[in-house]
């Protein structure tokens, strides 16, 4: 049963990710639907598991109580500092212009639309991803006794699919560096969701790092 509950989580999470790799480099679809196919996968598949295979409802609920929230919320803003920090350093190797015109050619995100889009990334789309990959593929594999194999499969798997979406945004040497980080930072959000046993804690250092993100965004977009 558990060898099966593994094959479940492992194959099924590549393939989404790679479906949503060639909806956005290959198929090059809009924003909207990109945001569609995402919402699909990273909820249907935990939603099979659950009914389908482990029959278990009670697993990965959102338990929050105090110690998490200091524990995320601490991360979070030191996350939101690193990656200010980071970007003060960097800001002269990231044609910010560039990434502007793709986002608006093949996304069709512009300042027009920024806003709400900042909005979703912040709050939904950080809640997606963490309820996929730390909800659904760590806490599971973790529970059934492949932990280290958890840690490892989980966050570099969160940072692959990450290529997808910044693949023609930065130079090579900046991919390998923002893939590495990806992986330091799936590792951590892991560490800390066996804390609470949830992805709580994970979803809030995700919002502040996100909104640190978006905050450059809006000088991308000479909104700031």
């Amino acid at each position: 049963m558990k060898y099966k509950n593994r094959s479940f989580i492992i194959i099924s999470s590549i393939i989404a990710c790679i479906i949503l790799y060639f909806i956005e480099q290959v198929l090059v679809m809009s924003y909207l639907v990109k945001t569609l196919s995402k919402i699909l996968f990273f909820t249907i598949l935990p939603y099979s598991y659950i009914r389908l295979i482990s029959q278990d409802y009670e697993r990965n609920r959102i338990k929050p109580n105090k110690k998490d929230l200091y524990l995320g919320v601490g991360l979070g803003l030191f996350s939101f500092m690193v990656i200010i920090a980071a970007y003060a350093i960097l800001k002269d190797t990231i044609d910010l212009k560039s990434i502007a015109n793709e986002l608006q050619t093949k996304s069709k995100v512009n300042p027009r639309n920024f806003l709400f889009v900042a909005f979703y990334i912040t709050f939904i789309n950080s809640f997606l991803e963490e309820f996929f990959f730390r909800g659904f593929i760590f806490l599971n594999l973790y529970k059934l006794g492949f932990k280290k194999g958890a840690y490892i499969f989980s966050s570099i798997l969160f940072s692959l699919y990450h290529i997808g979406i910044f693949k023609n945004w930065f130079n090579p040497l900046l991919i390998i560096l923002a893939v590495s980080g990806l992986i330091s930072v799936g590792f951590i959000f892991n560490y800390i969701d066996t804390k609470s046993k949830s992805f709580i804690n994970s979803w809030i250092v995700h919002i502040l790092a996100d909104a640190a993100i978006m905050l450059i965004g809006l000088r991308m977009f000479n909104m700031l």
